[in-house]
């Protein structure tokens, strides 16, 4: 027993080393150690625990990378939405949106934070009682992707959280990302074993957080920073740069160099010095962010659907590059669309390489005048999307060839159509091999389906060995001719077969938006599934019903329609339901009769014997939707143990409230 007191008292304490240099390592950027000593220390620590496994703790560093590969990312909601921020890319738009909050807050004085905005992946971390349970990328906002086993190998995040109170339950966010020295580094490794590079760092931290294996992701070098708390007045904090440093107290790596600014000018002073600096950072950044400061002024401007209102990115001008045009190809969308895309002599632009810009259509070309053999001025329009900003006309040479639509397909021959009001050519041909790959690709795209493994190529392949003809076919492939394709084999094909029988099990809303309609989106999925639980009921609404739905219309009811009404969409649809794929909401029944159903509920203080996230999954069980104030549209306010403000203010506007053995009951009717 004594020498068993004397390795839980030692294991201790290597722990705590281990935090203090993971720290000072990969937050603090002052190494103590050698990582040889490290490694000693961490050597030390798991042979102890592997002598003593009933005292290994989930916040050990040992268990950084632990488990089996997963299966795939289950998707969890955000009680309070990720939202994305406006941009604006000049001193006169910040000063505009100066004034424009101002006047909102009938001309209080107003201070500013000014950080930098990471070329990243954001992320949400839940922490209860100091420990790191739950790890979640943005995705659409409202939810996103578990990525807890992916986060906990990021050294740069603690497991458990340090400062004045270790124990706290917390959500923070911040952005993923992977420095440009170990981008490089990795890239290098990439190259000398043969596999291809990644095409800039945003890509590869994006790539990493998706891998299945936390012990791959464990070998990219990613890191993080953080800048938000959610709810930060329930600890008693009261601006945003006071968040930010009880981030850096609670041994989160925090928003770098995050400043208060008196008034917009000094604010956009210092976004001038930062897009100065950028070139010298160890990671990307295009642009800077700037907040309102007091987060009771945050609250009283809220936010747009899509936007807060407290808060704008001043996007940093485009980096550009000159290249050669060495072709103009023809690209066919899902819909029919027909896109011109210039071939590109490969050039680096914002630390990646372009090959390819997007034309629009014939009048862009026309307005560039743009044609084969010139010279360009290539940028990447908000650092990601790269396109063709001009020509130099001083290099051109001879007469280069003009560039024409095509008055067929350039994949099926059928004769393209301009329809009224609009600049795009289009294949009406649904049974184009193109409009047919790239609708599978959606229908198998994360937001969809979700198929792990069905990219572009796989579904290429398919398509043109005639084993898929549309997306209904995937469920009725036979093992014997995949195994057969080129770089499948017995494991890829298991795992492809294994992908999408899983998917059958995609909500109707999800199969919904799979099925690639136009105008219908991941909004106007869940919309549409809300209001027709099923496949059946959505064939059996007209054009005017379905136009009377919020968030619709007449031209989304229109192209529903149309979709719903075409042969060939009929039988892949039929072949959908045969494979088993659900084509109605679950429990119809139960959902009409929801008790908290179209509710905004509210959550504060600590709630006994129920986490924040079991509480909004209950919530959302029930029908209502967590929102993160209190103001006169919420219905209801779960009250827990000692409530911050938002509960004296649900008093003060007579707001109902309930506790938690309210809401238990509930449950249980």
């Amino acid at each position: 027993m004594g020498a068993k007191k004397s390795a839980e008292a030692r294991i201790e304490e290597l722990r705590r080393l281990i935090r203090h240099h993971d720290r000072k390592y990969y937050v603090e950027n002052e190494p103590e150690i050698s990582d040889f000593e490290y490694d000693r220390v961490l050597a030390e620590l798991i042979r102890l625990e592997g002598e003593y496994p009933d005292l290994v703790a989930p916040d050990s560093p040992t268990q950084r990378v632990a488990g089996a590969p997963s299966e795939g990312f289950e998707t969890v909601g955000h009680a309070v939405p990720m939202l994305s921020l406006d941009n604006t890319y000049s001193a006169d738009e910040l000063r505009e949106f100066d004034v424009r909050t101002r006047r909102q807050l009938e001309d209080e004085t107003v201070s500013y934070v000014v950080e930098l905005k990471l070329d990243g992946v954001s992320v949400a971390l839940s922490y209860e009682n100091g420990l790191l349970t739950r790890g979640a990328t943005r995705g659409d906002g409202r939810r996103g992707d578990d990525v807890t086993a992916n986060i906990k190998t990021i050294r740069a995040i603690p497991l458990r959280l340090g400062g004045r109170d270790p124990h706290a339950t917390v959500e923070v966010r911040g952005e993923v990302f992977m420095p440009r020295s170990g981008f490089d580094e990795l890239n290098h490794r990439r190259e000398r074993d043969g596999e291809a590079p990644f095409a800039n760092p945003r890509n590869a931290a994006a790539g990493s957080l998706k891998l299945l294996d936390p012990s791959e992701v464990a070998k990219r070098p990613l890191s993080a920073f953080f800048y938000q708390i959610v709810e930060a007045e329930e600890l008693g904090i009261t601006t945003h740069h006071a968040a930010i440093v009880a981030i850096d107290d609670m041994g989160l790596r925090a928003s770098p160099d995050a400043v208060v600014c008196d008034g917009i000018e000094e604010a956009i002073e210092r976004c001038l010095e930062w897009q100065d600096a950028r070139a010298k950072l160890d990671y990307d950044a295009d642009g800077a962010v700037v907040k309102i400061d007091a987060l009771e002024q945050q609250a009283r401007l809220g936010a747009t659907a899509k936007s807060p209102r407290w808060s704008i990115a001043y996007k940093f001008p485009a980096q550009t590059a000159t290249t050669v045009v060495e072709d103009i190809v023809v690209q066919v969308g899902r819909t029919g669309k027909l896109t011109p895309v210039a071939v590109l002599e490969p050039v680096n632009v914002s630390g990646s390489t372009v090959a390819r810009a997007s034309l629009h259509n014939q009048d862009e070309v026309d307005r560039l005048d743009v044609r084969i053999g010139d010279t360009v001025t290539i940028e990447k329009g908000g650092e990601v999307i790269p396109k063709v900003v001009n020509v130099v006309r001083s290099k051109r040479k001879g007469r280069p060839r003009r560039f024409r639509m095509p008055k067929g397909c350039p994949v099926c021959g059928e004769p393209v159509v301009r329809l009224e009001d609009e600049v795009d050519l289009r294949c009406e041909n649904v049974a184009c091999a193109a409009q047919v790959k790239r609708s599978i690709e959606h229908f198998a795209a994360r937001g969809a389906m979700d198929i792990e493994g069905l990219g572009s190529a796989l579904v290429d392949l398919l398509v043109d060995t005639g084993l898929v003809s549309d997306y209904g076919d995937l469920f009725f492939l036979e093992r014997e001719r995949v195994v057969e394709l080129p770089r499948m084999g017995e494991r890829s094909t298991n795992n492809l077969l294994a992908a999408i029988e899983g998917s059958k099990e995609r909500p109707f809303s999800r199969v919904l938006f799979a099925l690639g309609i136009r105008h219908v989106g991941s909004r106007v999925a869940d919309v549409l599934a809300d209001r027709y639980p099923g496949i059946d009921d959505l064939r059996a609404a007209d054009e005017d019903d379905l136009a009377e739905t919020d968030e619709v219309g007449p031209v989304i009811a229109a192209s529903v329609r149309a979709f719903l009404t075409s042969p060939r969409n009929e039988r892949a649809i039929e072949k959908l339901a045969g494979a088993g794929v659900r084509m109605k909401a679950r429990r119809t029944r139960a959902r009409r009769k929801r008790p908290l159903a179209g509710m905004a509920v509210v959550l504060t203080g600590t709630l006994e014997g129920m986490s924040r996230n079991e509480a909004e999954a209950a919530i959302e069980r029930l029908g209502g939707r967590v929102t993160a104030s209190v103001s006169g549209k919420t219905d209801l306010v779960v009250v827990g143990d000692d409530p911050g403000s938002k509960h004296r203010k649900a008093v003060d506007l007579g707001v109902k409230t309930i506790d938690v053995k309210g809401l238990r009951r509930l449950l249980k009717s």
